[in-house]
């Protein structure tokens, strides 16, 4: 079973950097609305990261803005939000099926299936006031054009943080008032006023949580003191990729890196 350990050096005395959660990751995409498939991210319609900590019952599907993880060299910043906390995974298998809906101008429009393009492990490594989200992948093991393209590397890091609600987003992003995630006084004090709270993963427990991603490393292994020991996965064998039941999905973008 694939696992993320800290090293011996680990806890690095200028930064005191620990796991503060460890689990499975997982990535898809959705072509857009009247497409069967996609040849490229101009024919995606959204981008989902499912996160399954390991100490739990509960999975988060997260959407990213953009249709890609961040460019880690030049520390790109790219908006997400978390679009659904579920303790059952049939219920992010659900929101991953294909979709219909009606229109009064074109009828009834479909949305396809979405595609898984990853699965991994992860961790959330907080360093004082700075949580960083690092990963390695198993499937595909030699990441391709899929993975290229979403900017899905083989493993990376990259500092999280999360959107105050009770603060204005930043221009041209952000959910509506009402989507935002209502948080428990206790949980919101965390932000102390601040726009935005960095340390704490329980913010993630939420529907609505907005948070920015941005680029940090690109050997979270060497940087956190970390071993993470990924497995050579098959779909079939795959942790979250199994639970969630997406065997029945094209497999081309998880095992070759195909667009589907």
């Amino acid at each position: 079973m694939a696992s993320v350990r800290q090293t011996a050096n680990g806890r690095k005395p200028e930064t005191g950097g620990q796991i503060v959660e460890k689990g499975d990751i997982a990535f898809f995409y959705r072509p857009r609305v009247g497409a069967d498939e996609a040849e490229g991210i101009g024919d995606i319609q959204r981008f989902f990261m499912v996160l399954k900590p390991e100490d739990g019952d509960r999975f988060r599907l997260t959407v990213l803005g953009r249709k890609r993880l961040p460019e880690v060299g030049s520390h790109e910043r790219i908006w997400g939000f978390i679009d659904k906390v579920a303790r059952s995974p049939s219920e992010i298998e659900a929101e991953l099926r294909e979709q219909h809906y009606e229109t009064k101008t074109r009828g009834r429009r479909t949305v396809a299936a979405a595609r898984p393009a990853g699965e991994g492990v992860y961790a959330l490594v907080q360093f004082d006031r700075s949580l960083h989200l690092t990963y390695e992948l198993e499937l595909p093991e030699q990441p391709g054009e899929v993975q290229e393209e979403l900017n899905i590397p083989h493993k990376g890091a990259y500092i999280l943080s999360v959107k105050n609600p009770e603060k204005p987003a930043p221009p041209g992003v952000g959910l509506r008032e009402e989507e935002e995630a209502q948080y428990p006084r206790p949980l919101q004090r965390e932000f102390s006023g601040r726009r935005f709270a960095t340390a704490d993963p329980r913010l993630l427990d939420y529907a609505g949580a907005e948070f920015i991603l941005i680029g940090a490393r690109t050997d979270p292994e060497r940087a956190y003191g970390l071993a993470i020991d990924a497995e050579h996965e098959t779909a079939r064998k795959a942790g979250l990729f199994r639970q969630l039941k997406m065997s029945h999905r094209p497999l081309e973008p998880l095992i070759e890196g195909e667009w589907r």
